[in-house]
């Protein structure tokens, strides 16, 4: 890892305990290198024994050479397993000469996030904050709600379905969100907010390296008046920068000009803590298999 070490666009995905999670719930990983370039691919599986390769938030290269040599690996990856495609969320810009590569909307990570710079005084994030974010962060401290370290997984996926109901998207398994805390360990943390002994909201963050991250969010929308979710993210904020993170990232907001966006709620909510908004290229995909891969992007827009 020494190259990810030093590279300016390290993160958590590039990260070989990204690998060992994915491992954990059933997915082949590798860990490609050349020189002045990396990248972990995690496999992905389809139907009728077929398969995709991600590259999350990669691959990590110097220059324009050492990426062709990256992705001439990733390349003979992709044909040694048989994948369809190879689907690219980069960090970096993947201008290349002679790269059939195809823009997609598809993709596990978003292309615009909200970043707090954690190098700040806490009365200068709480400064920078919507009067409201101030507001609410107070609402919660007055009634008295604390939010603690937990692995208690299972109420947390209790809130989790509560919300997913609420805001019309899925779970994953408790087992899931079990496997990426332990596979993360000390760079993963759970918190739990209470209110007269019930939890009442919660989350996974992910603190690794110079990044803070808000990885997982749930909350009960009966107690939504005390403001729980706030104090939440509050105490991550402070965790991480206890742990010497500079930065805080959100992990994803609505497009800027985007209109009636699924994320707009979450999105709304997000702003009120301040912070910059970045814009990250778009992802890309490799045909591999060019029959596979139109048949797949006909599924998924007809889904």
């Amino acid at each position: 890892m020494d190259f990810w070490k030093e590279h300016p666009r390290r993160n958590l995905w590039q990260h070989s305990l990204w690998g060992d999670f994915q491992i954990s719930v059933g997915r082949k990983t590798r860990l490609l290198e050349v020189d002045g370039a990396t990248a972990l691919v995690v496999q992905h599986s389809l139907p009728f024994a077929l398969n995709w390769l991600e590259v999350p938030r990669g691959p990590l290269f110097t220059n324009e050479k050492s990426l062709s040599k990256i992705l001439e690996k990733i390349k003979g990856v992709g044909k040694k397993e048989q994948s369809v495609f190879v689907r690219l969320s980069p960090y970096q810009s993947l201008k290349i000469k002679n790269l059939e590569l195809k823009i997609t909307n598809y993709d596990h990570h978003p292309q615009t996030s909200l970043v707090l710079d954690l190098t700040l005084s806490d009365e200068e994030l709480l400064a920078q904050m919507k009067p409201k974010g101030r507001y609410n962060i107070k609402v919660g401290e007055r009634h008295g709600i604390q939010v603690r370290p937990s692995e208690d997984v299972s109420e947390f996926h209790r809130l989790l379905l509560i919300t997913g109901g609420r805001d019309g998207f899925g779970a994953h398994p408790k087992s899931y969100y079990e496997k990426m805390l332990s596979a993360l360990g000390d760079h993963a943390q759970l918190l739990l907010a209470e209110y007269e002994g019930r939890v009442i909201a919660g989350g996974i963050f992910v603190y690794i390296d110079e990044w803070g991250i808000y990885y997982y969010g749930a909350s009960d929308h009966h107690y939504r008046n005390l403001m729980a979710p706030y104090l939440v993210q509050w105490a991550a904020v402070k965790e991480a920068q206890k742990r010497g993170c500079k930065h805080y990232d959100f992990l994803g907001i609505s497009p800027e000009r985007s209109k009636n966006h699924a994320w707009a709620g979450v999105t709304e909510f997000k702003k009120k803590f301040g912070g910059q908004v970045v814009e990250y290229p778009q992802a890309c995909e490799l045909v591999l298999r060019p029959s596979w891969y139109w048949l797949y992007r006909f599924y998924k827009k007809l889904r």
